[in-house]
């Protein structure tokens, strides 16, 4: 993963990072066990601390990662991501369960399945965003 993200070698001493963006990089944190993890719990904290609307849920996940709001077509983006997703995992929920199996942590107990993966979908969005992974 570090290479993937052109982190600097540890031997020198690297006064700015260089600025790349490779299909490798959105590769690692679309299919990265850790990056599902992560996206996972932020959708769990979307579901249970994000209010009752989708909107709302999604605007907290949003400026939980980015600090500020999103913009309208943003959230509309992300509300069609959740969508979509709710439809495809309510076709076939062993998708739905396999995605939330990811990763060394425990399965996350007394949710809806569909829901939580679904939301899993938009928080891995979220984290993949330009303006989650640098600091400008």
């Amino acid at each position: 993963a570090m290479l993937t993200f052109d982190v600097p070698f540890r031997e020198t001493c690297a006064v700015r990072r260089s600025r790349t963006n490779t299909p490798m990089q959105a590769l690692n944190l679309m299919n990265d066990t850790t990056y599902i993890e992560a996206a996972r719990f932020l959708a769990l904290r979307m579901l249970n601390e994000g209010g009752v609307t989708v909107s709302s849920r999604l605007i907290h996940g949003f400026r939980s990662v980015t600090a500020r709001h999103p913009m309208q077509t943003e959230l509309a983006y992300l509300k069609a991501a959740v969508s979509r997703s709710m439809e495809e995992f309510k076709a076939n929920p062993v998708e739905a369960e396999a995605l939330l199996k990811v990763g060394d942590s425990p399965p996350i107990r007394n949710t809806r399945t569909q829901e939580l993966a679904a939301y899993t979908i938009a928080a891995s969005i979220m984290l993949n965003l330009d303006e989650t992974l640098t600091r400008e």
